[in-house]
């Protein structure tokens, strides 16, 4: 469990190093983009979410050494109060697999609407 809350507590100073260094250099995560493997990939993942991050509030946490779920709301420059829910694998204290919930529509909806630089 607390490797989950130093990992929410990263995001939400947009660490994206303290992120990779408590994950495996193998982690898997999947979320509502499709499924990544390994520490570059993942790294890629969580610098576009800082980019576009303003605020994480910590909603819920529960777990134990092997595995935990986080929820958060994540104010994001094109979509406010986004839920996530995530549920982590640990091993070795190291975060193997993350599973990332939430609902993609809205984001879908903005892009939808954005136009290019």
């Amino acid at each position: 469990m607390q490797i989950a809350r130093t990992y929410v507590e990263a995001i939400a100073r947009k660490d994206v190093d303290a992120v990779i260094s408590i994950s495996a250099d193998d982690i898997v995560c999947t979320s509502p983009r499709g499924r990544i493997i390994g520490t570059p990939k993942f790294r890629e993942f969580h610098d576009g979410f800082a980019r576009m991050l303003r605020k994480v509030t910590l909603l819920a946490i529960y777990g134990d050494d092997q595995q935990a779920v986080v929820v958060y709301s994540a104010d994001t420059h094109p979509v406010a109060n986004a839920i996530v829910a995530e549920f982590f694998k640990v091993t070795n204290g190291k975060i193997v697999s993350t599973e990332v919930i939430y609902d993609a529509a809205p984001f879908v909806a903005h892009m939808a609407t954005a136009r290019p630089h």
